[in-house]
């Protein structure tokens, strides 16, 4: 034995082994030599060198650990660089014999006291390696995690050591917090899921040592929540201490007490940190020993019964959870994931359902399992609904917020509304989610009807298993009482051809009819919401169409007109909708109003928005406009029709040169009718009629018979306008053009020679006219006028008349050509006739006003229904 001098105390090894970072690793080396050479211990190096070589190896690795850590290296590398110096630590003073097993090697009692004196400085001097470690930086806690994760590896290192050290470097540190305002531990989370497993072992020694662990660890959270330190502050009137958490808690609380854990952590740690604590488990529950999974999943449970809405990354651990479902695992684990996320949906439904939607189509089948866990859990079904339907109004194939960018094959579509269809399939038959469904009924109905759409429009395959939108819509009708009208839907095939595109519209009306004949009792929300639908702002195409078909339908059966003004105001907007579709049953709903059009107030601006409606781009919208328009006004108060004719003429009068045959033939036709019907107006519409006179003579040259009819009757309507009577050259089939023309120029110069040049004008414009038989037209009539209104023809309008016949000289069909040709010579006739001196033109119309010239045909033409030889040189006799 070596006396008092030469003995070595701890303190002063502990002394020894502090590094202050100025020496060097050979300065060490040296240290350590001068001290083997002092120390009593010097035989241990004989008799016991594996432990003396633990020591020398755990001051040289030390030195490398303290080192790095005064260094100026980048803090991430520093850390990872300490991490693996620890590790390699820890493995070599962990793994030797424990102390009593040392002892037995000895036979010497005072070697035994040797051995047991360095066995304690190992420890202890590894335990200081982690206390300068944290004093400098409390992110290093980190490690402390890190050395249950080494210790659970291995069963043969000294757990209850281990735990020792580790409640140890964390009482030191919840008294080093004191006085501090913040304080950076990130990794309090996960490091208290990693003790709140150790607090039930098998071992009392660990669970006391966990237990401690714990306790210190939420005194350090406690630190760090600022809302909970500034409370305590406040309360205290100075900096906290940790004697305010005796009256909380005491370390033997936790020792195997879940429900004390979970209460405890869920309270004081914050989100972020209580999120890690919840992975820490997750990742626990999810691997052996089973014994440690069952605890995990215990405390799980409990801290997301209570807690879950501070688990703010719910969706990431569902994402975890859905992977961990897709392995072969057993039946207790999966049942323990899926009671994890029912509890999630109890906090954040949301969150859970967008991240179950967002499974690539179609799901595999742990997701339908995760559906199956979210309808467990009734208390969130009107959210999880709700959310449900903000998918299910999308349409497959478009990205969110920019509808003109699609995708093009299946595999790559956004298909999250077909997977909100089939998850309302799991959802819709539980009871408490029927309940929910009643709330959002017109929604669900409207939302899934289009899908139907869609999905025909995709070519989804036509196989059972995924027909969801038709499921779920089957099941929205008999979870809210409406098995009849399921059933009635499938008598009438309703089912089965909405597989077809072409068929959509017409099954969304048959749906409409179906529900209206059973008189379903959702009826008044579906129109409000309807309405509510329509007054938003711009929507697909399909949507409006399905809105506009079921809103008229479900009108027609519940109402009678009039319906409320409120609807008629959304059919006067949609008359000039951009979709044709649209328009086309707005205006058919429109017509059937005009039985009481009398009745409806602001007549006017029901007529204004048909009229808007006449230029449309699609020929099926014009027709119908005039064919409403037509309806209205025979059903239409007289005096309130007065005050629209001249406005309602003048919108026929681009149709009358329209492109389609059928639409300028029922223009010219209409027109005819408007003024028969307002025939006590002549005094009014005179203007308008000689403004229509021009194309109502040059389409009888039309080749569409239906045009032609509808000039003749319409010119025999106009005769009381021009105080002549019916034409009677218009009578025969065959009629002849030029003397139809030159009839009608005589009356007009009998009566309404002041009118010549407005109508001459007006025919001049068909000479540039893309159809040959209205420039033919346009030239005889402007010759007939040219030639009897020579007395009433001024020098400057022959001028005009000359310059637009001469771009005529050229034309490109020959018959027009030849009789431009004349018709520009009569001119220069005319020209020559006209006197120079404008007060003798001015007398000579006076004295002329009612002249009539006898006149035989100019150009001898019969018209294109008579012969088609017109076009020969001989047939321009003069």
């Amino acid at each position: 034995m070596m006396d008092e001098s030469e003995e070595l105390s701890i303190e002063q090894t502990r002394a020894m082994l502090t590094y202050d970072g100025c020496g060097s690793f050979q300065q060490r080396v040296s240290q350590l030599q001068d001290l083997q050479a002092c120390m009593k211990w010097r035989r241990v190096e004989n008799e016991n060198s594996d432990i003396w070589n633990i020591f020398c190896k755990l001051l040289s690795q030390q030195t490398i650990i303290l080192a790095i850590n005064s260094s100026y290296v980048d803090p991430l590398e520093q850390f990872d660089t300490q991490v693996k110096k620890i590790e390699e630590c820890f493995r070599n003073v962990f793994s030797m014999p424990d102390i009593e097993t040392l002892k037995r090697r000895q036979s010497n009692s005072d070697e035994t006291d040797d051995i047991e004196q360095l066995y304690q400085t190992i420890l202890t001097t590894f335990e200081d390696t982690l206390l300068i470690l944290i004093s400098k930086d409390l992110y290093k806690l980190q490690l402390l995690r890190e050395m249950i994760i080494w210790m659970n590896k291995e069963t043969r290192y000294l757990q209850e050591r281990v735990m020792n050290i580790i409640s140890r470097v964390l009482k030191y540190s919840s008294r080093k917090i004191k006085g501090c305002t913040s304080i950076d531990a990130p990794c309090m989370g996960q490091l208290a899921a990693e003790l709140a497993i150790l607090c039930s072992y098998q071992e009392i020694p660990i669970v006391i040592q966990a237990s401690l662990a714990i306790y210190y660890l939420l005194s350090i959270v406690k630190y760090q929540n600022e809302e909970l330190c500034g409370l305590l502050m406040m309360e205290s009137g100075n900096y906290p201490s940790s004697v305010l958490f005796e009256n909380d808690f005491t370390p033997s609380t936790f020792q195997r007490n879940n429900a004390v854990i979970a209460k405890y952590v869920g309270e004081y740690l914050p989100p972020h940190l209580l999120n890690d604590f919840v992975f820490g488990l997750l990742k626990k529950l999810c691997h052996p020993p089973p014994k440690t999974a069952n605890q995990a999943a215990t405390l799980l449970k409990l801290v997301l019964e209570d807690y879950g809405s501070k688990v703010t990354r719910a969706a990431k651990i569902v994402d975890y959870i859905h992977k961990k479902l897709n392995i072969e695992s057993p039946h207790i684990l999966k049942r323990a994931l899926l009671r994890i996320v029912a509890l999630l949906t109890r906090s954040f439904p949301q969150k859970v359902v967008f991240q179950l939607l967002d499974y690539m189509f179609p799901v595999d089948k742990s997701v339908l399992q995760m559906w199956q866990a979210v309808s467990s859990e009734t208390d969130p079904s009107p959210i999880v609904l709700k959310t449900i339907l903000i998918v299910l109004k999308g349409k497959p194939g478009e990205v969110e917020g920019s509808p003109s960018q699609k995708r093009f094959s299946l595999d790559d579509t956004n298909m999250m509304p077909v997977t909100a269809a089939q998850a309302l399939c799991t959802l819709l038959p539980v009871p408490e989610y029927k309940k929910a469904a009643a709330q959002f009924f017109p929604e669900l109905l409207i939302a899934l009807i289009l899908q139907l759409h869609y999905n025909s429009e995709m070519k989804l395959k036509k196989v059972e298993d995924q027909c969801f939108a038709q499921k779920a819509l089957r099941l929205l009708l008999k979870s809210s009482g409406l098995q009849q009208v399921d059933c009635a839907l499938q008598k009438k095939d309703c089912w089965h051809q909405f597989s077809n595109l072409i068929f959509h519209h017409y099954g969304v009306y048959i749906i409409a009819k179906t529900l209206s004949e059973y008189k379903f009792p959702q009826f008044p929300e579906t129109l409000h919401y309807l309405y509510k639908l329509s007054l938003e702002g711009p929507r697909r195409t399909e949507d409006s169409v399905t809105t506009v078909i079921f809103l008229i339908e479900l009108l027609n059966n519940f109402f009678k007109d009039p319906f409320p003004e409120e609807f008629l105001a959304l059919f006067r907007t949609w008359v000039n909708d951009p979709n044709p579709t649209v328009s086309k049953l707005s205006l058919q709903k429109i017509a059937t109003m005009s039985s009481v059009i009398n009745k409806v107030s602001n007549v006017r601006d029901l007529i204004v928005c048909v009229l808007n409606s006449f230029p449309s781009k699609d020929k099926t919208v014009t027709i119908q406009a005039m064919n409403t328009l037509r309806r209205l006004l025979s059903e239409m108060d007289k005096v309130t029709y007065s005050t629209l004719c001249v406005q309602i003429a003048f919108s026929y009068f681009p149709l009358m040169d329209h492109a389609m045959p059928s639409i300028r033939a029922m223009a010219i036709r209409h027109f005819g009718e408007l003024l028969k019907e307002m025939n006590q107006y002549t005094w009014m519409l005179k203007p308008i009629v000689l403004k229509a006179l021009v194309p109502l003579i040059l389409f009888l040259e039309d080749a569409e018979i239906n045009v032609v009819k509808a000039c003749k009757y319409t010119l025999n309507i106009c005769a009381p306008y021009f105080k002549w009577s019916s034409l009677p050259v218009l009578q025969d089939e065959y009629y002849n053009f030029e003397v139809v023309v030159l009839s009608i120029c005589n009356s007009l110069f009998n009566n309404y020679g002041n009118y010549i040049t407005e109508i001459i004008c007006s025919a001049l414009v068909y000479l540039k006219n893309s159809r040959a038989y209205l420039r033919k037209g346009a030239v005889i009539l402007v010759g007939y006028l040219a030639k009897l209104g020579t007395h009433l023809l001024f020098q400057d309008e022959i001028d005009i008349m000359l310059k637009a016949m001469e771009k005529v000289l050229s034309d490109e069909d020959p018959s027009v050509k030849r009789m431009a040709d004349f018709t520009y010579m009569l001119f220069k006739e005319v020209s020559d006739e006209v006197m120079d001196n404008s007060l003798k033109q001015v007398f000579r119309r006076l004295c002329h006003l009612h002249h009539f010239k006898d006149m035989t045909l100019l150009y001898n033409y019969r018209g294109r229904e008579r012969s088609d030889s017109c076009y020969e040189l001989d047939e321009y006799k003069i």
